[in-house]
C-alpha cells in the first residue's frame, strides 16, 4: 500500500478483531471467523493483533489489514508493537498497515525508527496516540496516519467513558490525518467521529467482543427498575 491507498478506507468502517488471552475466542481460527464475518457485514478493513492471527486473516481476505503485536516488556509501559523487531514480524505476517504505540513515554525504540522501518518495507504506519501533541509529533517523524486508540490509557490523557471527541477535534484543527478508535459503541458515535474529520473509524469491542456486549446488555437491563433479569428484581 501507499499513503494514497488510504483512500479506499476513507469514510468507512474498519473492524478490530481481537480477543483477550484466556477468552474462548482467543485462537486464530476464531479471529479469522470474526474477520470474515465483519467482511460479510461490510467492513472495509481489519485490525488484527498477534502474528498467528494476522497470518490467518491475511490468508482469508485481501482487504487492507492493520497489524499489531502486544508485548509486555520490563522498563516500559509501551506494549503495542514497541520495537523494530515487532514491526518486522507484523510486516512479515502480512499486514499492510503497522499500528504501534506512539505515546510520549519511555520506549525501547523511537517513533521515528519505527516509522522508518515501516516505510523501508513499503507499508504504511499508524501511530496510536493519546494526545494531539503526540499526533503532531508522530506525523513530523514520518507516520502516515494517527489513531486515537490510546486516549485514556496514558497518565497524561483524558479519562473518559466514551470516545475522545475533543482529541479528534484537536487533531483536525492541527491538520493531522487521523482514524477514530477507542470506546466507540454506537453508530451515532461513529457518525460524530466522521463529522469531526476522521478518515475512517475503527470499532472493536462493540462488534467482536461478545463477553463485553453481553455485560453491557445486562448492565442496561438491570439499570431499569421496572425490569427483571433472571428472576431477580433490579434494585
Amino acid at each position: 500500500m501507499t499513503p494514497t491507498q488510504f483512500t479506499e478506507l476513507t469514510n468507512t468502517l474498519v473492524v478490530s478483531c481481537q480477543a483477550e488471552p484466556g477468552l474462548p475466542l482467543d485462537a486464530p481460527i476464531h479471529i479469522e471467523a470474526l474477520a470474515r464475518s465483519a467482511v460479510i457485514g461490510g467492513a472495509s478493513g481489519l485490525r488484527i493483533q498477534g502474528i498467528a492471527n494476522i497470518r490467518a486473516v491475511r490468508a482469508a481476505t485481501d482487504l487492507p489489514l492493520i497489524g499489531l503485536l502486544k508485548v509486555d516488556r520490563p522498563g516500559t509501559d509501551v506494549y503495542i508493537t514497541p520495537t523494530v523487531a515487532d514491526v518486522e514480524a507484523v510486516i512479515e505476517a502480512g499486514a499492510d498497515i503497522v499500528a504501534f504505540d506512539a505515546t510520549d513515554r519511555v520506549r525501547p525504540d523511537t517513533v521515528a525508527t519505527l516509522c522508518e522501518t515501516v516505510r523501508q518495507a513499503g507499508r504504511l504506519s499508524m501511530a496510536d496516540i493519546s494526545t494531539a501533541a503526540e499526533g503532531v509529533a508522530a506525523m513530523r517523524v514520518g507516520a502516515d496516519i494517527v489513531s486515537t486508540t490510546m486516549s485514556g490509557y496514558t497518565p497524561h490523557s483524558r479519562k473518559l467513558p466514551g470516545p475522545d471527541f475533543e482529541l479528534m477535534h484537536e487533531l483536525a484543527v492541527a491538520g493531522v490525518p487521523f482514524a477514530a478508535e477507542g470506546r466507540i459503541w454506537t453508530g451515532e458515535e461513529a457518525r460524530r467521529a466522521f463529522e469531526l474529520g476522521a478518515r475512517f473509524v475503527v470499532v472493536g469491542s462493540a462488534i467482536t467482543r461478545p463477553d463485553m456486549i453481553t455485560r453491557r446488555f445486562i448492565d442496561e437491563a438491570l439499570r431499569n427498575p421496572s425490569r427483571t433479569f433472571q428472576g431477580q428484581a433490579a434494585e
